[in-house]
């Protein structure tokens, strides 16, 4: 089945945004699940991790499995779903990274070229994160300029977390 998102040669039209699953509500409880399990989630917890987001006008905790690259002494994660507007550069938040709770440092990166330079570090070093985020990639592993610019125009956020 063709995407009805993608351009020639597997980029994304402008605007797109990244889809979820069909049951996504579900996959995430039996994932969220999995990453509290111990001896599993050394294994998914190299991938991803669960941030706890709280809603900004609910107030509501709402613990969200993401997809995650290790970049530099941080954990580096993008969204375009807007859960991710609700973290705030400054204002720390909990994550469950490889079976443990712990605080972490945020800093949001909402401006073009940051966007894309850490979309850019996720999609070489997550490909599961390209496949959900319809990012192309070339032949040796680079992604597709024209897709991380589409997922950033679709409002595509890139969040550095570090653990304390």
């Amino acid at each position: 089945m063709s995407n009805p998102n993608a351009l020639a040669g597997g980029q994304r039209t402008p605007g797109t945004r990244a889809q979820t699953l069909p049951l996504q509500g579900l996959v995430n409880r039996l994932i969220r699940g999995l990453l509290r399990t111990p001896l599993l989630c050394r294994a998914l917890g190299k991938r991803l991790i669960t941030v706890y987001v709280i809603g900004r006008k609910s107030g509501r905790r709402y613990p969200v499995p993401v997809a995650y690259t290790r970049h530099d002494q941080a954990i580096l994660i993008g969204s375009e779903f807007a859960w991710v507007r609700n973290l705030r550069t400054g204002e720390p938040v909990d994550i469950r990274l490889q079976g443990k709770r712990r605080r972490a440092d945020v800093q949001v990166l909402t401006y073009k070229a940051g966007v894309v330079e850490h979309y850019a570090a996720m999609a070489r070093g997550n490909h599961q994160w390209v496949k959900f985020n319809k990012i192309a990639l070339d032949q040796v592993g680079n992604p597709n300029p024209a897709d991380l610019h589409s997922a950033w125009a679709a409002g595509g956020r890139a969040v550095l977390l570090t653990p304390q």
